[in-house]
């Protein structure tokens, strides 16, 4: 048979790749996984008291509704109104697969191949690697000397092909979380050239304050423009049931559902049973949960204020640290592999995230305890020589790889 081209020029998955990584490995001390953001702890015992009693229902495995539980929709509609001091109505709200598929979805229906979409560097590999396989042309914006988008630089780069701007707040890689008010110029810009602007909102709960993210939801007309993205999996540790969210304009909701019933019919019951219980009844234990990471964050960014073994720092929130690695010359995707085989330390290499090798490193610190924390510093300290800098001076003659 014969594959899809666009399928087939497209890399694997940077996740699946890295922790291919492992099988390569000694494994002489126990492994620090900095990989894949996941929760360190369970679900609120209030979710799966939940979850137990709905497998065992009737209709706890049967369909819901394309756009998600009715109950569902209404909570959650009803939190963001509150949290955003705005007006979002469970027409606005459509319940996902995860915010992976609230993104391809949406963007799918938003843009058409040969169309473009507007991405700030570092963009989130998923959106990057989605928008290509969809025919839609992903254009590189470079951001700040702080990491934050330029509304500027987006202006500049709006094209009669552009069909959306992509924020993701606070940021997969770099944990940078755009303000408020540059959110509502995005917002502006967006409204003013007849774009959307794409909010990814995965780790709102992780920003280290309580007030609003954005302003947004308090404007009359934010639905003709806006689309915001949420997950449930790290704000309630359910990132296996699979739910997310999309919050948009009813046309757009209707649009989005045709693709929706074509992939998945509905987002899993048993993943918004649980995300309903858990908007419901775990309001403190989310709360002490994002005050933990916090500390882990406050952790991680003394240890790393010490450049380990050379590592710097850049930027930092939410799960994530962005790291440059002190390799000069040497492709990062063979740090990361001299990282785990001499070090046992598992990171995603920065050029997941970009579309060349800056020599960064994605570093998912709320993975682990504030002493395993203080390890990872130990263990970069130690890759500034040894096997570590002999193995990346061998590969500093190759070519460094590009994504593409």
């Amino acid at each position: 048979m014969r594959l899809n081209a666009r399928t087939l020029g497209q890399i694997d998955s940077p996740i699946g790749t890295t922790y291919a990584l492992l099988g390569q490995r000694a494994g002489h001390r126990p492994l620090l996984d900095l990989a894949q953001a996941a929760p360190a702890y369970p679900p609120a015992p209030e979710v799966a008291d939940h979850v137990a009693a709905v497998a065992g229902r009737p209709d706890g495995a049967g369909y819901v509704e394309i756009a998600g539980l009715p109950k569902l929709r209404e909570r959650f509609a009803a939190e963001l109104s509150q949290a955003y001091r705005g007006n979002v109505g469970p027409a606005n709200v459509l319940i996902t697969a995860g915010c992976n598929q609230a993104f391809c979805v949406t963007a799918s229906a938003l843009a058409a191949p040969g169309d473009e979409v507007i991405l700030p560097l570092p963009y989130y590999f998923n959106h990057d690697m989605w928008l290509r396989l969809d025919g839609v042309r992903p254009v590189y914006i470079e951001p700040g000397p702080d990491l934050v988008p330029s509304v500027e630089a987006a202006g500049s780069a709006i094209t009669s092909a552009t069909r959306a701007i992509v924020l993701v707040t606070p940021a997969n890689p770099s944990g940078v979380t755009t303000g408020p008010a540059t959110i509502a110029a995005f917002a502006a810009l967006a409204a003013d050239r007849g774009i959307a602007l794409i909010l990814d909102e995965t780790y709102r709960s992780f920003r280290g304050c309580d007030e609003p993210a954005h302003a947004l939801f308090a404007d009359p007309a934010w639905a003709d423009t806006v689309v915001s993205l949420h997950s449930f999996s790290k704000d309630l540790a359910i990132p296996g049931y699979r739910v997310g969210a999309a919050v948009g304009s009813p046309a757009l909701i209707r649009e989005i559902s045709k693709l929706l019933d074509c992939v998945a019919i509905c987002a899993p019951r048993i993943g918004q049973e649980a995300a309903w219980a858990g908007l419901c009844s775990a309001g403190d234990w989310r709360r002490a949960r994002a005050a933990e990471v916090a500390a882990k964050q406050r952790t991680f960014e003394a240890v790393m204020a010490a450049r380990p073994g050379g590592f710097e720092l850049l930027a930092c929130g939410a799960y994530f640290g962005w790291v440059r690695h002190p390799f000069a010359g040497c492709a990062t995707q063979d740090v990361v592999r001299d990282l785990v085989l001499d070090h046992d330390v598992l990171v995603i290499p920065g050029t997941a995230f970009l579309p060349d090798d800056r020599q960064m490193l994605r570093v998912s610190f709320a993975n682990l305890e504030p002493g395993a924390i203080a390890e990872f510093g130990e263990r970069l300290a130690g890759a500034s020589g040894g096997g570590s800098a002999g193995r990346t001076a061998r590969h500093a003659s190759r070519p460094i790889p590009h994504r593409r």
